[in-house]
């Protein structure tokens, strides 16, 4: 069931569109929450306990078991949609059932290999059950894994499967990929105390720390005259947008060369004409004092452009996008990952603490008051086309969050034990 729900996902495109006004920014996120909506239906879960919202939440509330209403609430969360960073469309999940230690190669690009030798992680899964895309699209396990694992965990807890629990809250969201995913949900409404996120990858991981995030845009106006007699009077905005670039800083300052805690800037798209041309960046940095830094030095280069051509126009903004969830747990409360490191001991599997050289929805939550750690779910090599998940690891990271919430059921002590049947 985990894995049909997992391969049934994985072919619907949900790909985020950065570009976008909207919430979800693509259509193909709705047609999947639509679809869920179905499923969980289907799994037991009562129509009125299931909400779809404008903005493309969908909230599953699971009731406690009786006599246990009154144990602090869990909000588990995966997100529906998947990267920009690689065709996801016409997905064509290919199972290697058994799988027996030797390179993966793909029907549809046969130069692509999956190499245990260069992924010693597939070492470890002869046996097991690993689910690969077709070689041209990514496979979308990022983080349509966690959402197979979610709905099959809403079926074994109203078919009374797993442990017994408090309220839980299941919620699928938009745009995780693109920084947006949980800026729209109401949290009040959820009900809950501590939240997790299944998006993270190796086997035992538990993310308590990520980047903080911020977006800069720079849009440079220049002026347009025709070739034959521009001398002197162009002004050639996609030539100033390439200086910009040429000036940022590259050596121990971009992804490329950079690793571990070290921060960075990242131009990663730019577009125009000679009459005008934008340029994306992403700056990234585990301390704040050094993303503001960076910030710093955007701004300088584009004060020091505008000045060397006044003729131009040359705009800078910033968006925060996300910040380090490792503050919250440092200042608050460690209790929230202490719980799932139990959870997974219990699970049989060896729990460890990581930080992640990027975000998740849960550094959202978290700022907002809601903490809530990332645990992993089974994917690997997200974002592109040798992107692989393990069935085993998924099912362990099922048995993760029942343990979950059979701890925070128990922390509540014998007074919330449900009555003997």
């Amino acid at each position: 069931q985990l894995l049909d729900r997992f391969v049934a996902y994985c072919k619907v495109a949900t790909t985020a569109d950065e570009r976008s006004t909207t919430l979800p920014s693509s259509p193909g996120q709705w047609d999947l929450l639509h679809l869920l909506k179905a499923d969980l239906v289907s799994a037991g879960v009562p129509a009125g306990n299931l909400e779809l919202t404008e903005h493309g939440y969908l909230i599953a509330r699971i009731p406690a078991t009786p006599g246990l209403e009154g144990v602090p609430g869990v909000a588990l969360f995966a997100h529906v949609d998947t990267s920009r960073d690689f065709k996801g469309e016409d997905v064509q999940p290919v199972l290697h059932r058994n799988y027996t230690g030797e390179p993966i190669r793909f029907p549809n690009d046969p130069s692509l290999v999956l190499d245990p030798e260069e992924f010693p992680t597939l070492k470890q899964k002869v046996g097991d059950t690993v689910i690969t895309a077709s070689g041209d699209t990514l496979l979308g396990a990022d983080d349509k894994s966690a959402v197979a694992i979610l709905v099959v965990l809403a079926e074994r807890l109203i078919g009374g499967e797993s442990p017994a629990h408090g309220p839980v809250v299941l919620a699928f969201g938009p745009d995780e990929e693109i920084g947006h995913g949980m800026k729209q949900l109401d949290l009040d409404s959820l009900g809950a105390v501590v939240g997790y996120t299944l998006d993270a990858e190796t086997l035992g991981e538990i993310q308590m720390e990520t980047f903080s995030a911020d977006k800069a845009t720079v849009e440079i106006v220049g002026r347009s005259i025709h070739p034959c007699c521009a001398k002197g009077k162009m002004v050639n905005a996609l030539h100033l947008a390439a200086s910009l670039v040429a000036e940022l800083p590259r050596e121990g300052m971009s992804p490329e060369t950079t690793e571990g805690k070290q921060g960075f800037i990242h131009p990663y798209h730019m577009e125009g004409s000679a009459g005008a041309a934008r340029v994306d960046l992403i700056l990234r940095d585990f301390e704040l004092v050094k993303l503001d830094q960076k910030r710093d030095i955007v701004q300088r280069l584009c004060d020091s452009l505008q000045a060397r051509n006044p003729q131009a126009q040359v705009k800078c903004s910033f968006h925060e996008q996300y910040r380090n969830m490792r503050y919250w747990f440092d200042q608050n409360d460690p209790l929230p990952v202490e719980m799932a490191e139990e959870a997974m001991r219990r699970a049989g599997v060896l729990p460890s603490r990581s930080f992640i050289r990027g975000g998740t929805d849960g550094a959202q939550l978290t700022a907002r008051g809601l903490p809530t750690p990332n645990l992993f779910t089974g994917w690997h090599n997200a974002h592109g086309p040798l992107e692989w998940a393990s069935l085993g690891e998924m099912v362990l990271s099922l048995n993760t969050v029942e343990q979950l919430l059979q701890l925070y059921t128990e922390q509540a002590g014998p007074s919330s034990a449900p009555p003997p049947s």
